[in-house]
């Protein structure tokens, strides 16, 4: 976060100079927003940078948050009649406010979150029921555009942002207790074309031309919270010399739900990791922690005999590499026991991953495979390989039991999950998670390999989810 405020008090002084020279791109912004939000609000801005889009809405009382004190000075100097403050958007305890809103506002701003699903949940303490939530961000598809123009010095410089597609912005509000009202996709070129440009306005407005439109919008409302209940868990860690990551599994998994359940399996270790696994149960006496070690090979198989010695309601995968943080665990818990979702699945390809660039032909492999599992699915489906997976016990025992549908064809364990959840018609909802380098050991799958496999699995899932 501290590089992010760097970023945006170096580009302050130039901010205005970079706005005035896409000025029909900005100008478009406010414009949508004065339709979107009448004047003489109360109006909460978060990422409010220099201050204009604020100012143009007319609040009655406007607050801006912004992480930059050199955009938050220019602001207050440009807007005096407006309340902008220093902040962090992901930490309300640096906004020093605590009134509720009419609207609450965002634009290009969730690209630059480190966690947009506690950002908007953090929100529900400034909402009233009428509080409308209104996002803006850009199409994903414009990337490589983006950084052409960047690069040649023809738009604000920015930093790696998340990849948000239109449905996980829609997934996020969904997890985060809101309802997504309207979701609206404008300007399809972001240059103003002489006597045209109402012209391609209007084009871009139709029923799939709209989909390359470079600006998404959301409109969301918050929902009644209802408690979530209490129930037992079982955590399921597969493990094939992981020596070195047994002790902080433990140590950083919060307690779930009215009973957590520890399940690690070993796959054949040759690094220690059956001792370091005894070792740990006895340094950590207070906890319920198993061990069991797999007769064949694979995730897969170790994941279905784990899940049979498991006790607990909610049965979670969680890999021991740790790359998925089990601190993250909370938001699958909930997502499941609140019945947002019957089929908890993560997804990496949102947030930025650590260490790791995502390589533009990786981004185009990972679009074609979402698009192609949503279709097979049926269900909006971003990253099919991420290993932590969260279903109840009763639906497990559905899935295997139908599971000579399908039959035993995964040696990883997702597809078979996946495939059953779909096949038994399950709500499926993704978690947005940031996938984290490996503190020890290397990795034990191969890129190329999970992308052979993948078409093996999209031909597969053909024959036996399409044509009958």
């Amino acid at each position: 976060m501290t590089n992010l405020k760097q970023h945006f008090d170096e580009i302050a002084p130039k901010r205005r100079a970079w706005k005035k020279r896409n000025y029909y791109y900005h100008e478009s912004i406010e414009t949508f927003f004065r339709f979107l939000v009448p004047e003489n609000k109360k109006i909460l801005e978060l990422g409010s940078g220099t201050g204009e889009l604020l100012a143009a809405l007319k609040p009655s009382h406007g607050v801006g948050i912004d992480i930059s004190a050199e955009m938050t000075t220019l602001a207050k100097d440009a807007f005096p009649n407006i309340d902008f403050r220093q902040g962090n958007a992901e930490d309300p305890l640096t906004w020093g406010v605590k009134e509720k809103f009419d609207y609450i506002i965002m634009s290009d701003l969730v690209g630059h979150l480190d966690d947009i699903q506690k950002t908007f949940e953090n929100l529900k303490a400034f909402c009233s029921n009428h509080t409308r939530i209104v996002v803006s961000y850009y199409n994903f598809l414009w990337e490589p555009a983006l950084k052409f123009a960047e690069r040649f010095n023809m738009k604000t410089p920015t930093r790696t942002g998340n990849w948000l597609s239109p449905e996980d912005i829609q997934n996020l509000f969904f997890l985060s207790g809101f309802d997504t009202i309207k979701e609206e996709r404008r300007l399809l070129f972001p240059k103003k074309v002489p006597f045209l440009h109402k012209i391609i306005d209007f084009i871009g407005s139709l029923p799939l031309i709209n989909r390359l439109c470079l600006i998404n919008y959301f409109v969301a409302r918050p929902l009644e919270q209802k408690p979530v209940p209490e129930t037992s868990v079982s955590v399921v860690i597969p493990c094939k010399n992981e020596k070195g990551n047994i002790e902080n599994a433990v140590r950083r998994l919060p307690d779930l739900g009215s009973h957590t359940e520890i399940i690690f399996i070993d796959g054949h270790s040759t690094d220690g990791t059956p001792d370091e696994i005894q070792r740990v149960t006895g340094l950590f006496p207070d906890k319920d922690i198993k061990f069991l070690v797999q007769e064949g090979r694979g995730k897969g198989d170790a994941v279905r005999k784990a899940f049979e010695h498991a006790q607990a309601d909610i049965l979670m995968i969680l890999d021991a590499d740790l790359t998925v943080p089990p601190g993250e665990m909370p938001k699958f818990y909930n997502a499941l026991a609140s019945g947002k979702g019957e089929f908890i699945n993560g997804s990496r390809l949102v947030y930025p991953m650590e260490e790791e660039a995502m390589r533009f032909l990786n981004m185009l492999g990972n679009k074609f495979f979402s698009l192609a599992f949503s279709w097979l699915l049926s269900q909006k489906i971003k990253d099919t390989l991420c290993g932590t997976k969260v279903l109840s016990r009763e639906n497990y025992m559905a899935i295997a039991a139908n599971r000579h549908y399908f039959g035993d064809f995964d040696p990883f364990g997702d597809f078979d999950l996946l495939f059953g959840a779909s096949k038994l018609n399950l709500k499926i909802v993704e978690i947005p998670i940031r996938y984290r380098a490996r503190q020890y050991g290397s990795t034990q799958i191969s890129r190329f390999k999970h992308g052979v496999l993948l078409l093996k699995m999209c031909f597969f899932a053909v024959r036996k989810m399409k044509i009958f």
